[in-house]
């Protein structure tokens, strides 16, 4: 399964669900940014990889939406409202991303230990 996170400079937050998750058998993760900035850059090949899009405010769901519209057609996109108020590995910010992904991926996942 394929998931990609998305804030906006791709420096905080969806680098940290880009670790987390890639600890996860069966799962591959990519962060990304919304800005034309950040350290990796959304584009239209990364939406294409995606099997589920997860974006940390509604601010980048839209902006997604709108410049994906096209390719957003077969994907989830799902909005995880968490702010831009936390470090990177932060422990909370962590806890928040697997309790709010963990509901949205199929129950054969597991973390590799």
């Amino acid at each position: 399964m394929n998931l990609l996170f998305v804030c906006s400079e791709n420096r905080l937050r969806s680098p940290t669900g880009e670790e987390v998750f890639s600890k996860y058998v069966g799962v591959n993760a990519i962060g990304c940014g919304t800005n034309s900035d950040a350290e990796t850059t959304i584009s239209g090949d990364l939406i294409e990889w995606a099997d589920i899009i997860f974006v940390m405010e509604k601010s980048h769901r839209n902006k997604v939406s709108k410049k994906f519209k096209d390719l957003l057609k077969t994907k989830r996109l799902i909005c995880l409202d968490i702010p831009d108020k936390y470090e990177r590995m932060d422990t909370v910010l962590i806890r928040l991303l697997e309790n709010r992904v963990l509901r949205h991926i199929h129950n054969n996942v597991r973390k590799n230990t």
